[in-house]
């Protein structure tokens, strides 16, 4: 295992109690307090992932993900906030975050999202087995590079972005679930509830769609979940 961590948290009782319990799991830890740290550390370290309290003393954890997003869209984010708005935790989706979890919460939950976002880092390294490139639209989506163009806009795309569209191309016109779609994104059981899923439909919508409020890619199909179609026309 021996992945590098990278934990951005300034409560000192909050961050000895995770540092122990990474180690405990094996992974090698590096603990910072101050969002201007963070980034000082992740320009010259190779880590794994980028555990991220939102609420730091200087640089707040919304802009340390900003910058790490516009270094590297593909190191997996997992924001910490004790923020229970709504629009705070979209901030930090939209910011580039991959999931959060919101305190206090259940040590195993944590440990289980620390595991399953390393784990899908790794697959992404893997072939997609989609071929370079996925057209639909006027969007080109290159699922190896993590990089798309839609309507002449370059998107850098997250690790998890990445792992939805490839869930939704490989199974292209079918209705997923919210729990297929939990459980092949992030990993979670399909009984978790978290909104995260719908914060990153309405991204996808953000970025693919010329109508985010009419969408004709990424459909909800109401009681059942969503669906991806590549040809709207033909599939009228």
């Amino acid at each position: 295992m021996n992945e590098l961590i990278l934990l951005v948290e300034d409560e000192p009782s909050i961050a000895r109690g995770l540092v122990f319990n990474l180690e405990q799991e094996g992974y090698r830890v590096c603990h910072v307090e101050r969002g201007e740290e963070a980034v000082e550390r992740l320009e010259g370290e190779p880590f794994a992932l980028v555990v991220l309290d939102l609420t730091l003393p200087g640089m707040d954890g919304i802009e340390v993900c900003r910058r790490i997003r516009s270094e590297d869209p593909r190191l997996p984010v997992l924001i910490l906030t004790a923020r229970s708005d709504d629009k705070d935790r979209v901030e930090g989706l939209d910011a580039g975050a991959d999931d959060y979890l919101t305190k206090p919460f259940n040590l195993d939950e944590f440990l289980l999202r620390v595991r399953g976002m390393l784990r899908r880092s790794r697959w992404y390294r893997q072939d997609t087995g989609l071929g370079e490139n996925v057209a639909f639209g006027d969007c080109v989506v290159n699922l190896r590079e993590r990089k798309a163009t839609c309507g002449g806009t370059d998107i850098n795309l997250t690790e998890l972005e990445a792992r939805m569209l490839r869930t939704f191309f490989r199974r292209e016109g079918e209705v997923l679930s919210r729990a297929e779609l939990l459980e092949a994104v992030w990993g979670v059981s399909p009984d978790t509830e978290t909104r995260t899923l719908d914060n990153f439909i309405v991204r996808m919508r953000k970025y693919f769609e010329e109508n985010p409020a009419r969408p004709v890619h990424f459909l909800t199909v109401r009681r059942r979940g969503y669906r991806f179609v590549r040809n709207p026309e033909e599939d009228a």
